[in-house]
């Protein structure tokens, strides 16, 4: 995550493993909105995306709503982080009413993320 381009922007950068097992550079650009802590995403009007602090090195937490879902997230870079991570990120969702918990498997290693 860094500072956007342009002022309220933020820009989140990495390399994910796509279903047939290559790695590829994915980018997102949020907006930020005056007197709201929801974090727009470009090119996706109906989604708001919140961030969690989180003491977990290498990792990310947030909580996406869109048409008819929300989801919470746990990103490392990492394929095994941590212990506390995962717990901490379960408290998070569990103290906000979220039962469901899917751990993907990790079968092979992370992508590096690319320079550009």
């Amino acid at each position: 995550m860094a500072v956007g381009s342009a002022p309220m922007q933020l820009q989140l950068r990495a390399t994910i493993r796509t279903k047939n097992g290559l790695c590829a550079p994915r980018k997102w650009t949020y907006h930020l909105s005056e007197g709201s802590t929801d974090l727009r995403t470009e090119g996706r009007p109906d989604m708001k995306t919140k961030l969690f602090s989180s003491a977990c090195p290498g990792g990310i937490m947030l909580k996406e709503t869109g048409q008819g879902y929300q989801r919470f997230l746990l990103y490392n870079r990492s394929p095994h982080p941590p212990e506390k991570c995962v717990e901490e990120f379960q408290s998070l969702t569990s103290c906000l009413d979220f039962k469901a918990f899917l751990l993907t498997p990790r079968n092979q290693e992370t992508c590096e993320l690319s320079s550009n």
